[in-house]
C-alpha cells in the first residue's frame, strides 16, 4: 500500500474532516486503491517513526487547473472557513506552484478508523 503524507492536514484527516486533496504528479492513481495517509512520509529523521493516520480509499480522480477549485470543495479539503483564492495561495506557496498548474482532484473515503 503507497503512502500518502498530510503534513498540512493532519488534524483534518484526524477528525474526518477532508474527504479530497489536491496533489501534484498523482496521476496515476486509479478508484478503488488504498492508500495509507500518514503524518510525514519523507524527511524522517534517524528514530522518527512513521505516523499513520488512517486508510483511505481513492473515490475518484481527475485533473483539473488548481485554481478552478470553489469554496465547496476547499471545505471537502478540511478549510471550512477559507474562500477559494486563500486555499490557492496557501497551496502555491506550500507547493511552488502557479494556481494555473495541473494537479490531481483525489476525492477519497476513510476505510479504518485506526490504521493499522
Amino acid at each position: 500500500m503507497r503512502n500518502m503524507s498530510f503534513m498540512l492536514t493532519t488534524q483534518q484527516i484526524l477528525d474526518r474532516s477532508k474527504t479530497v486533496t489536491r496533489r501534484l504528479g498523482w496521476k496515476f492513481l486509479k478508484p478503488g486503491e488504498l492508500l495509507q495517509a500518514c503524518e510525514k512520509c519523507q524527511g524522517l529523521k534517524p528514530g522518527e517513526q512513521l505516523r499513520k493516520l488512517a486508510v483511505i480509499e481513492v473515490v475518484s480522480i481527475r485533473t483539473e487547473p488548481l485554481n478552478a477549485i470553489r469554496d465547496d470543495d476547499v471545505a471537502r479539503e478540511g478549510f471550512p472557513d477559507q474562500h477559494w483564492h486563500q486555499f490557492v495561495d496557501m497551496f502555491c506557496e506550500a507547493m511552488a506552484c502557479r494556481p494555473t498548474d495541473p494537479v490531481q482532484r483525489i476525492e477519497f473515503k476513510y476505510v479504518d478508523e485506526v490504521a493499522p
